[in-house]
Order: structure tokens, then C-alpha cells, then sequence
């Protein structure tokens, strides 16, 4: 095929130890603070605004609300996150036995995901199911989307040409493709693809699918190290040359003409949408993203209006974690955020693939630990 499944990704970085130290501090900025966004959002996520400072107090939410029967709980926002990270790690793993279609292996991955939805817990009897499957904590359904419950209900997985749900545009392909992003030895035009194609597995809307590629291209941007108005520019380029682009062009440009307009506020977040669509989603987060003072006042920000708060708070989250790295974020919600440890173990698993592949694997041999943990088949 053509398109992300069918290239090799780019040329392969080099990377000297500072530019591994940097990475890692990237990616695991860019999990955990999406995490923290959609903590943030996740007590108030069906509420409106004027609900949201009942609950709250004039300033809305400053603090964990709790949810699901706690402090810092996520939801399937960063769940399924998490499975996009393994369905990557696994891509590159399993390109040793000659096989190289990453949207197949991310396809398996979010299907591992739908079990955690449907199960009691994990099953020990799929060794093949790897490590994070495996995690208890995980299966916990937290208001997952419809599209993506349905469109990975059974195994035929959607494609570009057949899409599952092709008329959703729903933010489920947004809220779970930060980590395409960081594929920083792609090219951003795969990179760009790959989403896309991958979003096509749940939601078939043009929007939907191409909402979540310009996200995937801003983080590829800034896990680079360059600016944010750099990585929007960028994305609207990419999207410019594709068919159905419009509305999510629109969404970016709305939001890039926001930050022009004064000082932020819950008023100017409103006026970008709910965050329900994925444009709507992109936009919010990225607007919050680029107004933030700092990491603190981007999240409250964009968890703090009338509509999809844990989304948006997750997007913003992404972003500014891949911008600012992971001792950016505020030390007293990470340490509370659900599931901390599977977070960043995930996210040095994900750096050490990208950064040290070749030592852990080979078409010849591997570590038989990474195996266990990221198997082939």
C-alpha cells in the first residue's frame, strides 16, 4: 500500500545522550500531561460552565475534581493513549520478522484496549497480549466514545477506502494521537498519514481523521524542539493539500485568531465549540496551549467550559508536556495522577525503542525481556 503503512518511516536519528535525555523528557511530558489535562476534566466532563462554578466556586475548576471514586482518575482518553504508545513500540518490534504495517499493529493494540472495556480483567492465558494488557488498573471503563467501542468490535479493521463509522467525527481520534507525534525520526508527512489511517479504524468523517493528523504533526513539531505557532503553521500546510480539510483548517485558524483577541478566558474558549467533534477538540487545546502562562494555567484553561473538558484538557496537556518537557508539569498532580508508574514506564519503553532499537533487537536476535514485554507476534 501506499501511504504510512507502506514507508519506513524516514531516515533513522542519531542520537547522542543529551538528544536521548531531551526526548525522553518530551515523551514523558507529552503522556503525562495529557493525563493531567484529562484528570482535570474528567469530574466535570458533561458539565456546563455554570455547573462547573456551582460544583467549584467562581474560579471553576483549580484542583482535582474527583471521579470514579477518586483523585486523579483518567479516563479513556488516556487509555487509550497509552495503547496507541504499545501499538507503536510493537510496529517496530515486529518489523524484524519482515512484517512493516505500523496501522495494523496500532489497529491490534486499540483492540486490546476494547477488551479492557468489556472484560473483568486481564487474561493471563495471552502471553501475546504483552505487558501493558496486562495492567489491572486499566480495565476500567470510563466513558468510552461510542465510535470507538463500535468501530473496534470486531477485527475487520477500517481503512481509508472502508472506514468504520464513516460519518463520526467525534474527538476519539484526537484525544488518543499524541503519540504519532513522536515518532520524531519520521518524516512529518508519514507521521501525518499514519494518523490518519489510524483514526479511520473508529471514525470515517474526513474531519475526524484529518483533525487527528494536524494534532499528530504539531507534536512531531514540537518534539522537535520548535515553537508551537511554528508546529500550527506547519499542520496547515499538510492540510491544505488534503481533500475534506476545510473545517479543521477553519478550527486551527479560529484558534490562532483567539489569542489576537485579548485576554484568555472561559468566554473565548466557548467561542471555539464544546470539544465534542475533534476540530472543536484541536482547537481548544491548542488555543489553551498557546495562551498558557505556564503549564498550571494552559490545563485549568482548557478544562474550564461548557463541553468535552477532559479531551480538551488532555490535547492542551500533550502539548505542552511535548513543548516543556516533563518537569514542567505541576509535581502535586502528578504525583497524584491514576496509573503514574504505567505512564512513564510506557513512555521510557517508547523512548528506549526509538532512541536504542537496534541494541534491544534485530532480525537475528533479541532481548528476550523486550519480547516478553512487547512481543512479536
Amino acid at each position: 500500500m501506499t501511504g504510512a503503512g507502506g514507508g519506513d518511516g524516514g531516515a533513522t536519528a542519531i542520537w547522542g545522550r543529551s538528544e536521548q535525555q531531551d526526548f525522553r523528557s518530551r515523551v514523558r511530558g507529552c503522556l503525562l500531561g495529557g493525563a493531567l489535562g484529562d484528570a482535570l476534566g474528567a469530574g466535570v466532563e458533561f458539565d456546563s460552565l455554570a455547573a462547573i462554578r456551582e460544583k467549584c466556586g467562581e474560579e471553576g475548576v483549580t484542583d482535582y475534581v474527583p471521579a470514579y471514586g477518586r483523585r486523579g482518575a483518567v479516563t479513556d482518553d488516556t487509555q487509550m493513549t497509552l495503547f496507541t504508545v504499545d501499538g507503536l513500540i510493537r510496529a517496530h518490534v515486529r518489523r524484524d520478522t519482515g512484517a512493516w504495517h505500523p496501522p495494523t499493529d496500532v489497529h491490534a493494540a486499540y483492540r486490546r484496549w476494547a477488551a479492557t472495556q468489556r472484560d473483568w480483567g486481564p487474561d493471563e492465558r495471552r502471553a501475546d497480549d504483552g505487558w501493558l494488557a496486562r495492567e489491572e488498573w486499566l480495565y476500567a471503563r470510563r466513558a468510552p466514545g461510542n465510535a470507538c467501542l463500535s468501530g473496534l468490535a470486531d477485527a475487520r479493521m477500517g481503512t481509508l477506502e472502508q472506514p468504520k463509522n464513516p460519518d463520526s467525527k467525534g474527538c476519539g481520534t484526537v484525544m488518543r494521537s499524541a503519540p504519532f507525534g513522536l515518532l520524531v525520526g519520521w518524516e512529518p508527512g508519514l507521521v501525518f498519514q499514519l494518523a490518519v489511517e489510524c483514526a479511520a479504524q473508529t471514525h470515517g468523517h474526513p474531519t475526524g481523521c484529518l483533525a487527528a493528523g494536524a494534532f499528530a504533526a504539531i507534536v512531531h513539531t514540537l518534539a522537535r524542539g520548535e515553537d508551537l505557532d511554528t508546529a500550527v503553521q506547519r499542520a496547515l500546510v499538510q492540510l491544505a493539500a488534503r481533500p475534506g480539510h476545510q473545517e479543521t483548517t477553519d478550527a486551527l485558524k479560529r484558534a490562532l485568531g483567539a489569542v489576537r483577541q485579548g485576554m484568555p478566558s472561559p468566554e473565548r474558549v466557548a467561542a471555539l465549540g464544546e470539544g465534542w467533534t475533534a476540530e472543536e477538540a484541536l482547537s481548544i487545546g491548542v488555543y489553551c496551549a498557546l495562551v498558557a502562562e505556564d503549564v498550571r494555567h494552559g490545563l485549568l484553561l482548557a478544562v474550564n467550559h461548557s463541553g468535552d473538558s477532559d479531551s480538551t484538557g488532555s490535547v492542551c496537556g500533550n502539548l505542552l508536556g511535548a513543548m516543556h518537557g516533563e518537569t514542567s508539569l505541576p509535581p502535586g498532580w502528578v504525583a497524584e495522577i491514576e496509573g503514574r508508574a504505567t505512564i512513564l514506564e510506557l513512555a521510557d519503553d517508547f523512548a528506549m525503542e526509538m532512541t536504542q532499537g537496534p541494541a534491544l533487537h534485530e532480525p537475528g536476535s533479541a532481548s528476550p525481556g523486550w519480547l516478553a514485554r512487547y512481543p512479536r507476534a
